[in-house]
């Protein structure tokens, strides 16, 4: 009885749980002092969710490039770097797959996969250079990631205002992608599904993370990597090449970012637009990684109920309640999640007094 209950108080999800349970708590009391009824608002946050088939696929479609973007932030941080540019990665992403998807006009056997790939590049490369800056030069990553998703920004915009891009006819977007590079499933299983944006991106978030799931713990690389992310003096000292597990750990963290570009343009945008601000994909996908405790199965399941948060919060108004609400809460969940030692160590007390009285 003592292991079982050791298990559930060592358990990171408890304290995850609380801290969502805590989060939506808070929020109630916002909304109450808003004069709006929590019961209210909260029935019409499951209904929006769960009412309908169509709502459950529109929230994995809000979920999959947010559960990329959260395994980039989960995957670094379990090598022991803050990669907090997995936005600009996105970007740079979304640039490339929108530029292949275009210009080259392929059977969509080829050209989906080229799109795929060309985004992975994009977001490898955009995260390599700091890596190289920061191995090289001892420039801080955070820094460095910050600046460069603002350039990322910036270049986006530039590139969706030339001319041989830009949409006919005005527009702040460009052209569309050929139908060739989108992932939207059959017409048919859309229209069965009732969801005209229905695409592949669930699915492509779901193998990216059984993936990384196989390099972190099945392989020797993800032995190294997570080495250095321990301890990158003893990991040296063992001959590991700790410089070089940097690299490759930033290299991988900005592809599955880009990857997540490439879902959201090639599954529900179709396109690109300008940005009046920074969209906010893998600022996310730092939350989701936390919330999913930086495992990547974990990621799956925190980046699907981010989904539903967004895509159910976006209901809120009809109830005549503010979406921002679902920024408190998610926001509340994180900083506890931040704080769960304090969580852990009330509950180890209380069971410790528990045995003491047994």
């Amino acid at each position: 009885m003592k292991t079982k209950r050791k298990s559930i108080f060592d358990s990171s999800i408890l304290y995850t749980v609380i801290a969502i349970l805590i989060g939506f708590l808070i929020g109630a009391i916002f909304l109450q002092i808003a004069g709006i009824s929590p019961s209210v608002a909260y029935g019409k946050l499951l209904s929006s969710v769960f009412s309908k088939p169509k709502y459950l696929v529109y929230t994995l479609i809000y979920a999959s490039p947010i559960m990329l973007t959260g395994l980039s932030v989960a995957f670094s941080f379990r090598t022991g770097i803050f990669n907090i540019g997995a936005e600009g990665q996105y970007i740079m992403g979304c640039i490339a797959s929108c530029l292949i998807g275009i210009f080259v006009d392929l059977p969509a056997v080829l050209e989906i996969p080229l799109c795929l790939m060309a985004a992975m590049a994009a977001g490898y490369v955009w995260s390599m250079i700091v890596g190289i800056m920061k191995v090289k030069r001892g420039i801080h990553e955070v820094l460095s990631f910050i600046m460069f998703n603002w350039i990322a920004f910036y270049l986006q915009n530039y590139i969706v205002n030339i001319k041989a891009i830009h949409k006919e006819g005005g527009g702040e977007a460009t052209r569309d992608v050929h139908d060739s590079a989108r992932l939207l499933w059959p017409k048919a299983f859309r229209d069965f599904l009732d969801c005209s944006q229905a695409n592949a991106g669930i699915v492509i978030a779901i193998v990216a993370a059984i993936l990384i799931f196989i390099i972190i713990e099945k392989t020797t690389l993800g032995f190294r990597l997570k080495a250095v992310g321990f301890n990158a003096s003893a990991a040296r000292f063992a001959g590991i090449d700790s410089d070089q597990s940097v690299l490759t750990a930033l290299g991988i963290s900005g592809a599955l970012a880009g990857l997540g570009g490439a879902v959201q343009t090639l599954g529900m945008g179709g396109r690109l637009s300008q940005l009046a601000a920074q969209e906010g994909f893998g600022f996310e996908g730092i939350s989701v990684a936390l919330i999913g405790g930086s495992s990547p199965v974990g990621c799956i399941f925190s980046g699907i109920f981010y989904g539903a948060m967004k895509y159910g919060g976006s209901k809120l108004t009809m109830v005549h309640a503010p979406s921002e609400v679902i920024n408190i809460i998610m926001g509340c969940v994180i900083i506890l999640i931040a704080i769960t030692h304090v969580f852990k160590e009330l509950f180890m007390k209380i069971r410790r007094k528990s045995e003491e009285a047994e």
